[in-house]
């Protein structure tokens, strides 16, 4: 029987003592308080940024200043909680990008993770700091893109990928049609990543761990991918339920109280399909009852402002807040399977348990 330090993920000069990174849920999901739980227990916390700042006072005047005020703050927080392994979750789509991924490597984060787009430019910010860099892609072309980009024009070969599949939470990216097709599967992607990725790792003489992301639920889900060749997994939608998500109570009800059927999948404003729990809010406007709104911010480089009847922050933010009646709840395809609020040590040995059973006695 191996030890569970027999799973570390190494990226870079950091171990994590379990082979395990908890999805960056923005909007107020996963802050300081989330990402610290799972740190304490030897995965990889990660703090969502985008609209970071929505608690501050001047948010809607001065939402750039606000966003990076509050992101310090959440990185010093979860620091005084914690001296486990922290990381942001900062997308390229936003507007503010430059700004919170330089904030970050300001505060010292361990690890940036950075999708919704390629990171092109990504290396460009840190400068000889120790900050790892993480891109989240969805296929083995754009591992191979921004690889050849980050190696030729910055001599930096990513310290990581997460492949995140169809099964994610949030926005996606594959196009609807592809979301139920099996050639799309994690199943498939992940194996094919860790392929294309080998010219890399033999050349600069490193591994380039893959994680595996988007639908992984249970500790079996783990084991299946790891032995698939994934270094870890990651995971969001399982610690929406947990007492230490920065989510008002009413949201974390609203996965409680989801069935199977309200899993749905939704046009977002940004120009994607998103996954969510199907309500009042977004009935509404599948039946066209919402009105074109006006922009506050513009958070977004993809928002189709001028077709959109409603702003995605103003719901998203509505929703963390427990006003699920102005917004929506995003989440994994396995939301449904949530029965009650437990802490994130209960969730995380319930996944080594899992994972044992799994495993025939492996222990993770």
């Amino acid at each position: 029987m191996s030890s569970i330090l027999d799973h570390s993920l190494i990226i870079g000069d950091i171990v994590a003592k379990l082979p395990f990174i908890q999805g960056g849920m923005s909007v107020g999901i996963s802050l300081h308080c989330l990402a610290a739980a799972v740190a304490n227990e030897g995965g990889i916390g990660v703090i969502g940024t985008a609209d970071i700042g929505m608690n501050e006072p001047d948010f809607r005047d001065n939402f750039l200043e606000a966003n990076i005020w509050a992101l310090r703050q959440e990185i010093a927080k979860a620091r005084k909680l914690t001296k486990g392994i922290l990381g942001v979750n900062i997308m390229v789509a936003l507007t503010n990008f430059a700004d919170l991924v330089q904030t970050a490597i300001e505060e010292k984060i361990d690890i940036i993770f950075s999708g919704a787009g390629l990171p092109l430019n990504l290396p460009g910010f840190l400068n000889g700091a120790k900050t790892k860099l993480v891109p989240i892609i969805s296929s083995g072309r754009a591992a191979v893109i921004i690889a050849k980009k980050w190696t030729e024009k910055y001599n930096y070969l990513p310290d990581a990928f997460v492949v995140e599949g169809p099964r994610a939470g949030g926005h996606l990216g594959f196009s609807e049609e592809h979301i139920g097709d099996p050639e799309y599967a994690l199943e498939k992607l992940i194996p094919a990543v860790i392929e294309t990725l080998k010219p890399y790792a033999e050349k600069y003489g490193r591994p380039v761990p893959v994680i595996a992301a988007g639908g992984i639920y249970t500790g079996a889900d783990i084991f299946k991918f790891l032995q698939l060749g994934a270094a870890g997994v990651q995971m969001a939608t399982r610690f929406v339920t947990t007492h230490e998500c920065d989510a008002n109570i009413k949201f974390k009800e609203a996965y409680l109280n989801a069935k199977e059927s309200d899993i749905t999948i939704i046009k977002s404003p940004v120009g994607l399909p998103g996954r969510a729990i199907r309500n009042a809010f977004l009935d509404k406007v599948s039946q066209g009852k919402m009105k074109p709104f006006k922009c506050p911010y513009h958070c977004l480089k993809t928002c189709e402002l001028e077709k959109s009847p409603y702003c995605i922050s103003f719901a998203l933010i509505n929703a963390q807040r427990g006003n699920l009646d102005r917004g929506f709840a995003f989440c994994g395809e396995n939301a449904y399977r949530a029965d009650k609020i437990v802490h994130v040590k209960e969730v995380m040995e319930a996944l080594k348990e899992e994972y044992r059973e799994a495993s025939g006695g492996e222990e993770l």
